[in-house]
């Protein structure tokens, strides 16, 4: 997606929380609602695939109006509002959620996507124990304003000092055309030393794979280390119930409705049939659950304990 928060809106930490069973839980950190007044989110969790530690980052979130002016592009208000109120969610506003991830393992400490800007990514990275200098690679999913924010401080410094990055080639070519503001300032100063990615590369225990549509390069990862690959699935869908539960709904912030369509279809069903389970930058945070076919589309079921066994 290619909304932004502001800084204000940043998660700030709160207290540390012991670590239990394996399973990091979360400190409290606080965002802004819509009408300005603040409520409590958790600013980590922990899971374990086999020897990896996965920590999902709440970098940002907040309340937007209107969903159906970005989901369901292609379908009334009265269908909107019908699906919405079968799965017990307004559709008159939403919370957007986003979840940064890092990859432990073998020494690597590996964040994918970067969040909407510094003060966010560094929160939750603090919250979870960690440094932007711990970090040893950046890989980013693609380069919307809401994945790439965090990779600059406002004095045009590195974030994360110590880290390789790596991106797309095709997402890197694409915006290098477009005169925007956000590319130029956070990834442009970066080109002499980006890694680029294609479809097979490995990062650690990433593998990638080219998912074109949400973007011309947007690409998503596989993370192996347990009895199931890990899906990272960065913006491939935006949403539980408009995205996952409605695959062939427009989005308006995919580049290539058609081709996101078919993309979506593709990957949700190669994480369907072998079971996986899913990481969704956008997804409500944790933002980890599996999909199942359901009818025409897909179900999002949220992880419950399955990683933790």
């Amino acid at each position: 997606m290619s909304h932004s928060i502001s800084r204000r809106a940043a998660l700030v930490a709160g207290a540390a929380l012991p670590m239990a069973a394996g399973l990091g839980l979360p400190r409290i950190a606080r965002a802004q609602q819509a009408e300005g007044m603040e409520m409590e989110l958790p600013t980590h969790r922990v899971f374990m695939l086999g020897d990896v530690k996965v920590t999902d980052l709440l970098a940002g979130s907040r309340v937007v109006p209107d969903p159906h002016s970005i989901f369901g592009l292609n379908v009334d208000d009265e269908i909107f509002a019908q699906v919405s109120d079968e799965h017990f969610i307004p559709s008159d506003k939403a919370r957007f959620f986003f979840n940064p991830v890092l990859i432990e393992a073998g020494g690597e400490v590996i964040l994918v996507d970067t969040g909407t800007d510094p003060a966010g990514i560094t929160a939750a990275l603090e919250a979870a124990g960690k440094q932007p200098s711990d970090v040893t690679h950046v890989v980013l999913t693609h380069m919307h304003g809401d994945h790439i924010g965090g990779l600059m401080t406002e004095a045009g410094e590195k974030t994360f000092a110590n880290a390789a990055h790596h991106a797309g080639r095709v997402e890197f070519d694409y915006w290098a055309g477009q005169e925007n503001e956000g590319f130029e300032s956070k990834v442009r100063p970066l080109e002499g030393e980006l890694n680029f990615l294609a479809e097979g590369d490995q990062v650690g225990p990433l593998t990638t794979m080219e998912a074109f549509g949400h973007t011309p390069g947007h690409l998503v990862f596989t993370v192996a280390g347990g009895e199931s690959d890990l899906l990272l699935m960065g913006d491939l869908a935006n949403h539980y119930v408009w995205s996952v539960g409605q695959p062939d709904w427009h989005v308006s912030f995919d580049v290539d409705k058609e081709m996101a369509v078919e993309t979506r279809r593709r990957v949700l069903s190669m994480a369907a049939e072998n079971r996986m389970p899913v990481m969704g930058y956008h997804m409500p945070f944790p933002g980890l659950g599996y999909v199942s076919a359901e009818g025409e589309g897909f179900r999002w079921m949220p992880h419950t304990y399955q990683l933790m066994l």
